[in-house]
């Protein structure tokens, strides 16, 4: 009797299990995904565009992202694996398809040995991503390893290109027009000190500026 009980409870956690591993699988290589959050900091909003993390024993765990933040476009990669220490540079390479590998250089957060960005080539990145059908990339480390991920960009171009219109509405903050504090008693009383002879010849200039006035 205890056997039978011993076989059960083998199979029901087997099938727990397989329940439990099954969502990390399927969340794995789901596609790329369009994201708006708001930075409590600066309370400002920024939108990103997401890869998906490539199916498990493959790759190492690459995530690659286009980001708007701040008026400013910035790609971002992050990985489960050490690149360099906070706020320093390291060079990845990425290449679309069968086209010539592209070096960048990139640089880590200051507060993560983990994840870096560029903005200098982000924009040439995202154009590169928009045109074709899969990425590779490598990241050479602090400690002589390479990092590397094959990223799917079939559905890519939806996600990459409502980021890129994101930072094109953005404008820039127009100049604020000078302010005028010279008031009418301002003048009043400038023009009670001047000579008899020049408040007749400003009166009849502003008499003319007025006339012609449309």
């Amino acid at each position: 009797m205890n056997y039978y009980k011993q076989i059960k409870k083998t199979i029901f956690v087997g099938i727990v299990s397989t329940f439990i591993i099954l969502p990390i699988s399927l969340n794995a290589d789901k596609g790329w995904s369009y994201h708006q959050q708001s930075d409590s900091l600066n309370n400002q909003t920024y939108s990103y565009a997401q890869s998906p993390l490539p199916k498990p024993g493959l790759y190492d765990n690459i995530m690659l992202s286009l980001v708007c933040k701040d008026h400013k476009l910035q790609a971002v990669v992050e990985t489960d694996e050490l690149i360099t220490s906070q706020g320093s540079s390291f060079s990845m390479e990425y290449q679309v398809d069968q086209l010539a590998p592209v070096t960048l250089s990139m640089k880590t957060f200051p507060d993560s040995k983990r994840k870096a960005y560029t903005e200098t080539n982000a924009k040439r990145m995202a154009d590169d991503l928009l045109t074709g059908q899969v990425v590779f990339i490598k990241i050479n480390t602090m400690i002589k390893t390479v990092l590397s991920s094959s990223i799917n960009l079939d559905n890519a171009s939806t996600t990459l290109k409502q980021v890129l219109l994101d930072c094109t509405q953005l404008t820039t903050e127009k100049p604020a027009l000078p302010t005028n504090n010279y008031t009418f008693n301002d003048f009043e009383s400038e023009f009670k000190q001047l000579p008899l002879i020049q408040q007749q010849k400003l009166l009849k200039q502003l008499k003319q500026l007025i006339t012609n006035a449309p």
